[in-house]
């Protein structure tokens, strides 16, 4: 399939003190709209440090730095070790088997701390791009499902094999979709680089440490849709 014709991309930001607004336009219309009431914490990467194993409720607490200690339950443990038939395999495992107490580990926040709850976390990684979704954690490769095309799917995949590193994972995103390889070499190249940064981090600082702070909305919209990955 051949590379579809790039046109004038535009960004139009609101922001007031309730919420920010960005809306990506291409050749004048529409394409994608985010809005956001706050600024999130979730995609953060810490160095957390467990602090309580609970095999009752196949849970454990992660000391991440924050005001309370993040919830990290058993099947975001078993994410990180290998592919969706391995976590398949896995589930009867305790958790206490998995975690140990003052075990450091890379934790990425997946929901908002609530109330009197600490963030929800996952030791599963995932590191958003332009067109690509890079899974240090993981190891299979995923195809969005608005690209409903069987061909366009499989051209997408093997370019993927092709190029991913060995034994991590890769999300192919709708924004792939009619693009070549080295649109999605340059994407995985940057994604990769950036993953590098966030382990030597990791190893620098002594948990609980914040190694990855999500962007902001605005700034992170800019990057993934404006800024060249080369």
């Amino acid at each position: 399939m051949s590379k579809e014709t790039k046109e004038a991309r535009e960004i139009l930001i609101s922001i007031d003190e309730l919420e920010s607004r960005v809306a990506v336009l291409e050749g004048g219309r529409l394409l994608e709209i985010y809005i956001s009431r706050e600024e999130r914490q979730v995609g953060s990467i810490y160095k957390g440090k467990v602090t309580n194993v609970l095999p009752g409720m196949q849970a454990a607490f992660v000391d991440i730095g924050l005001e309370r200690n993040a919830f990290l339950c058993v099947d975001d443990v078993s994410a990180r070790l290998g592919t969706e038939e391995v976590i398949d395999e896995i589930k009867e495992f305790s958790i206490k088997d998995m975690l140990k107490v003052n075990q450091e580990s890379p934790v990425q926040i997946v929901k908002e701390s609530i109330g009197g709850k600490g963030a929800r976390v996952t030791t599963h990684i995932t590191l958003p791009g332009r067109y690509l979704v890079f899974l240090p954690t993981a190891r299979y490769i995923g195809i969005s499902r608005r690209i409903d095309d069987e061909e366009e799917r499989n051209r997408l995949r093997l370019m993927v094999e092709k190029i991913k590193p060995r034994n991590m994972g890769v999300i192919v995103r709708t924004a792939a979709e009619g693009r070549d390889v080295d649109d999605l070499k340059k994407d995985l190249e940057f994604l990769t680089r950036l993953w590098d940064k966030i382990q030597t981090s990791a190893k620098r600082k002594k948990a609980p440490a914040l190694i990855h702070q999500e962007l902001a909305l605005v700034y992170k919209t800019v990057i993934l849709r404006c800024v060249p990955t080369e």
